[in-house]
């Protein structure tokens, strides 16, 4: 029979192992971030080059709940900032901002969301320019 062996870690064992185990979570934490996903559209419309002008502003018809990370959660009832509108194959999606306010204090959040949650209120811009999409514009 074989004497107990000793347990305890030494202390630059432990060490190694704690370190270990903080690379691991940081590496998870970086890559779950910053995630590019697949591209909804190839074209989209903006009021200019950089999409940084609200084409129109809106009102939330109804809830809508982000799917992942590229979308925004909507509550009704909400003012929606519309800054780019996707064209083919996504033509079904806008792109865009909601504020907190009357929902809470939080900062303005850029998104996409569907168009038929938003009801139009009024039109910011008229000369809309056609863009390719990067991706960045699908960036997480």
């Amino acid at each position: 029979m074989l004497p107990p062996r000793n347990k305890t870690l030494s202390g630059a064992s432990l060490t190694v192992l704690l370190l270990y185990a903080f690379v691991v979570c940081i590496s998870d934490v970086l890559s779950s971030r910053d995630q590019t996903v697949h591209k909804l559209a190839d074209r989209k419309l903006c009021a200019d080059e950089e999409c940084s002008h609200p084409i129109s502003m809106g009102r939330a018809r109804a809830d809508y709940t982000a799917p992942d990370c590229r979308f925004i959660n909507i509550h009704q009832g909400q003012i929606v900032y519309v800054y780019g509108k996707l064209k083919g194959r996504g033509s079904n999606f806008w792109h865009g901002s909601v504020q907190g306010g009357y929902f809470g204090e939080q900062a303005s959040v850029l998104g996409f969301f569907p168009m038929s949650v938003v009801e139009v209120t009024q039109r910011l811009a008229t000369d809309l320019i056609e863009l390719p999409t990067v991706d960045w514009d699908f960036r997480c």
